[in-house]
């Protein structure tokens, strides 16, 4: 019997396509948004769900993120408009907005680095005044 030929790689590459164009889309609206209070906000990622209904959009920001998502999330149906406008996609997917947990987990490792260099550092001082 022969294989069934099935669109899983080429229904892998929409989604990728369509991550990176929600990505473009949603970062050049923001530039656009003046609004003091965002600062510099970027888009590190976007992923959309097998159905296309939602969107997780991952934000990072250089400075203060406490109020971050919620400062976003204000924008949110100016978001989705230039979406419709600019994509071409039968249903513009719900934005859902998340602080980039891999931009946090980057910053521990250096302090956990830095830590791990500055006992290595004592340990060769307190060896040679010894």
């Amino acid at each position: 019997m022969p294989k069934r030929r099935t669109n899983r790689k080429r229904d892998y590459q929409r989604s990728d396509r369509l991550n990176e164009l929600l990505r473009e889309v949603l970062a050049q609206e923001l530039e656009r948004i003046s609004d003091a209070e965002l600062g510099l906000v970027s888009i590190s990622s976007v992923q959309v769900d097998n159905e296309l209904t939602k969107a997780k959009v991952y934000l990072s920001s250089l400075e203060e993120e406490d109020q971050l998502v919620q400062k976003v999330s204000r924008h949110k149906g100016k978001l989705r408009k230039a979406i419709g406008d600019q994509a071409r996609i039968r249903r513009v997917p719900e934005l859902e907005f998340f602080l980039d947990p891999s931009i946090s987990a980057g910053t521990r490792i250096d302090e956990i680095l830095a830590d791990i260099h500055a006992a290595e550092e004592s340990n060769h001082h307190d060896a040679n005044d010894n």
